[in-house]
């Protein structure tokens, strides 16, 4: 079972939004295992404080070192650990299937200013980020990456080749997509997803994808060079060339 622990100081935001839809369903057929940990049960004073002014001086509070290691070190276990932070490294497709192929993750979620950069010394974190922005936590960020694992998990989309041409899976930004009524406010579906022609519509959305990710996703088109495909994700395998 695909297990996910949260060290939070909010554990009633868990599961949220993962209680329903495919997560909530498979949350409740034990597909996966959640489990929200407080970290303010490891402060050592009455009080159960766990953050204190920044060192130099400057705005909000940091998490302290002692109370983030007590609640870690309780749950260790060989699973990855994550810390969500503006700070990290970015969030793929790709470590979101290694994730999802492994047992499972801790997920520590920052607060306030954030870390006592010495928990990243003295505890094996992986520090991540799910894009350029700041949020008021790494609660919605932890949910961000669960979802993106339990999705993929056996079963929990159904066919395993469910989620092969989304976008990000090979590189590329998925095709647009169309759906009856055939015509809508003056807008057709275009003739070629109509034709029944196999080959002209796999071509029509590889062009389109290719066209979409290079106008919106510079940076994700000039991975490519030539604009041949290569699976960053690992969910397609990858054709020997000769």
């Amino acid at each position: 079972m695909w297990r996910a622990t949260v060290l939070t100081l909010y554990p009633d935001m868990f599961p949220g939004p993962l209680g329903h839809s495919l997560a909530g369903r498979a949350l409740a057929e034990a597909t996966w295992q959640l489990d929200a940990v407080n970290i303010r049960d490891f402060a050592t004073d009455r009080h159960r404080t766990v953050d204190d002014t920044p060192a130099g001086g400057g705005p909000g509070m940091v998490l302290k070192a002692d109370v983030l290691a007590a609640s870690l070190d309780a749950v260790v276990d060989g699973r990855p650990c994550l810390a969500m932070t503006p700070r990290g490294t970015p969030l793929t497709q790709a470590r979101v299937r290694t994730l999802a192929a492994g047992p499972g993750a801790i997920i520590l979620c920052g607060r306030f200013e954030g870390f006592d950069e010495r928990l990243f010394q003295r505890r094996a974190i992986e520090e991540v980020s799910i894009g350029d922005y700041v949020l008021s936590g790494g609660e919605m960020a932890a949910l961000v990456v669960m979802d993106a694992c339990v999705r993929l998990l056996p079963g929990v989309m159904g066919a395993a080749s469910s989620g092969d041409a989304e976008s990000h899976e090979s590189g590329f930004l998925e095709h647009p997509h169309y759906t009856r009524p055939s015509e809508w406010e003056g807008l057709a579906i275009p003739e070629v997803l109509r034709s029944g022609d196999h080959a002209r519509i796999a071509t029509w959305r590889r062009t389109q994808s290719e066209a979409d990710t290079r106008s919106r996703r510079p940076d994700l088109w000039g991975h490519h060079g030539d604009g041949r495909v290569q699976s960053p994700s690992g969910a397609q395998q990858k054709k020997n060339e000769e």
